[in-house]
């Protein structure tokens, strides 16, 4: 029971990360977009990834095809830090680079270790653990 509990805060805190920033975009979508632009994302795409922050959080934070939705979560975090915050001159972006690097590394342990018991996934049979 303990390592359900775990997993289902991990699940909720990763998750919670992704719901808060894409319902903070929604307040300017245009600027958001033309954030992207800077990192030669087509502002035309601001709304699909605010939609994408905010639907793979929640699913995350259900546990509902969490393996799919961890390993985009961690794709995204790592092309983000990439595109947005690489830049060793600047010890603040790159404190948010290595923040999202960090957070692709959860995403990935959660992809291993499943949802847990407490989720949707478990509901239906797709809970198990990864073996190597």
């Amino acid at each position: 029971m303990q390592n359900a509990s775990l997993l289902l805060a991990a699940r909720i805190l990763l998750g919670l990360i992704f719901v808060i920033g894409g319902f903070g975009k929604l307040g300017d979508v245009q600027g958001f977009g033309a954030y992207m632009a800077t990192g030669g994302i087509p502002a035309v795409l601001a709304w699909p990834v605010v939609l994408f922050e905010i639907v793979a959080g929640l699913a995350l934070m259900a546990g509902l095809l969490t393996r799919p939705v961890t390993l985009a979560l961690a794709a995204f975090c790592v092309v983000s830090g990439a595109l947005y915050h690489f830049d060793p001159a600047n010890q603040m972006e790159m404190t948010q680079f290595f923040k999202n690097l960090g957070l692709a590394g959860g995403y990935l342990a959660l992809f291993i270790s499943g949802p847990g018991a407490w989720s949707l996934d478990a509901k239906t049979g797709r809970a198990s653990a990864v073996t190597a």
